[in-house]
């Protein structure tokens, strides 16, 4: 094990900034409901993103680091963007004068916010931060609120413990959980600034377990949209309309199994699948054996329910590689004690696929379309609005001294070696940053461990976690500047 800075200064440091201040930040941050703008179209009006960026400046400008400027960068009809730039340390600062342009590393996370969901524990609620031992409890915590504070901890532990660090973008945007759809503009906004971005180090991803750090290898990508069904002006009574008029639900599965095998979930489009390489089944064989039942006992399923499978390697491979179908909103329909016998007039469905992480997102969501929308039963009325696609991603093979610093951090702060897994969910700004930077190497981390439910109820950040992460991404900007010194 190569031992690069000085792992208890670094872990001094790390924890003297937890608990001196962040815990306490990050408790008045929940309470702001600054939702994404997909979940709030009103955002700008409401005020409750510029609250949460102002907080989060206020703490970035008191931190101690010789150099450092934070600025809020604004384009117009967009979500803002904290943007903070960290020089590089004398010993970390790149001296090759064939390059017009410093090595940079770019770290990343977002403050918006999924919707409340329902749920809640009676004593816990998305805008109520409610500590319970070292999980901090309410919406955004960990998704991604943690992010900014554990990229400046880090830089302030590197220095603490005499390390070094090469020149540090942070980038918190107030996008993501819309599908980043405002962070190309900045990105080619800020560009002239950036420099050569060769580490990107996100901090917005999931954590197998919270005994290791895990980094992500890949990411699912994303296609949806609102699928509407509609038959009737108005609603008509059951008795007299049934067996006359099809009903818009049943219109609606009959769509839907186009699409997708009812019985089994698989996806029947071949646009929306692609061939899952022999190492992502080897890797996921690897994740089982260290995970075991985890996989599957950290879901809150109900008494009786069960996995889709009882092979843990088949689950991995299912969230990480294979696509899926999640209906995630339905409209159209009272609730149960409100409903009268009526043959309703419309059915809308809010569509949810995860794509493997080859899959062209943008190909994938045409395919969706046609699939949904041509020779519609009956002749109904049947629009995909709303539609969106992402792309997934996968990352470039590490280099030796990432991989090194990765091992040796995480054997150091968690007591047990690094872990790889793919990760179902999707980022945008990774796939981007990909074709902007190819030549990049990528650290996709992050705190969302079993039981954490992002997006869900009794969402919660894991401290102890948080700062073990913050700590081994010290060794990561050191072993970085060491680097990029050799």
């Amino acid at each position: 094990m190569v031992v690069m800075i000085d792992p208890q200064l670094v872990r001094a440091s790390v924890e003297t900034a937890w608990d001196s201040g962040i815990v306490d930040v990050l408790r008045r941050y929940i309470e702001i409901p600054n939702k994404s703008p997909a979940f709030d179209p009103g955002w700008s009006d409401h005020g409750h993103m510029d609250r949460a960026v102002e907080m989060f400046v206020a703490w970035a400008r008191s931190r101690p680091i010789d150099g450092l400027t934070v600025e809020v960068v604004r384009l117009s009809g967009r979500t803002p963007l904290i943007l903070i730039e960290v020089p590089a340390t004398a010993a970390g600062s790149d001296e090759d004068p064939d390059r017009s342009e410093p090595r940079t590393v770019l770290l990343y996370g977002h403050l918006d916010k999924q919707p409340e969901m329902e749920g809640w524990d009676a004593d816990k609620g998305p805008w109520q931060p409610v500590l319970v031992g070292e999980r901090l409890y309410g919406r955004g915590g960990a998704d991604d609120g943690y992010a900014m504070f554990a990229a400046l901890s880090a830089v302030e532990a590197v220095r603490a413990a005499g390390g070094s660090h090469s020149r540090l973008v942070i980038m918190i945007e107030a996008s993501e959980e819309s599908g980043s759809p405002d962070l190309p503009a900045y990105v080619d906004h800020l560009v002239p600034r950036l420099g050569t971005v060769d580490l990107v180090v996100c901090l917005d991803s999931g954590a197998a377990d919270y005994d290791a750090l895990w980094v992500t290898t890949s990411l699912r990508g994303l296609a949806g949209g609102t699928l509407e069904v509609t038959m009737l002006e108005e609603g008509l009574h059951s008795g007299s309309a049934s067996g006359v008029v099809p009903s818009t639900f049943r219109i609606l599965r009959h769509l839907l199994d186009r699409v997708e095998d009812s019985a089994t979930g698989q996806i029947l489009l071949p646009e929306l699948n692609a061939p899952i390489p022999a190492s992502v089944v080897t890797a996921a064989v690897e994740s089982a054996e260290v995970l075991a039942d985890e996989v599957v006992e950290c879901l809150p399923f109900v008494e009786g329910a069960r996995a889709v499978s009882d092979d843990v390697a088949e689950l991995v491979v299912n969230r990480t590689w294979r696509p899926t179908l999640s209906v995630t909103g339905l409209d159209g329909a009272p609730p149960p004690e409100d409903a009268g016998n009526v043959l309703r007039p419309r059915t809308r469905a809010k569509l949810s696929f995860r794509l493997p992480p080859t899959v062209d997102s943008q190909a994938a969501l045409e395919a969706i379309e046609h699939a949904l929308t041509s020779d519609p039963p009956y002749g109904a009325r049947v629009e995909l609005t709303e539609g969106e696609a992402g792309p997934g991603w996968c990352a470039p093979e590490l280099e030796p001294w990432l991989a090194a610093a990765l091992t040796t951090a995480s054997e150091i702060h968690f007591g047990r070696p690094v872990g790889f897994q793919g990760e179902g969910g999707s980022i945008p700004f990774m796939g981007m940053l990909g074709e902007r930077f190819p030549s990049a190497q990528f650290v996709v981390t992050g705190v969302l461990g079993p039981g954490s439910n992002a997006h869900g109820p009794n969402e919660f950040l894991d401290l102890p976690t948080a700062r073990r992460l913050t700590a081994c991404v010290a060794h990561v900007l050191d072993g970085h500047a060491t680097r990029s010194r050799s």
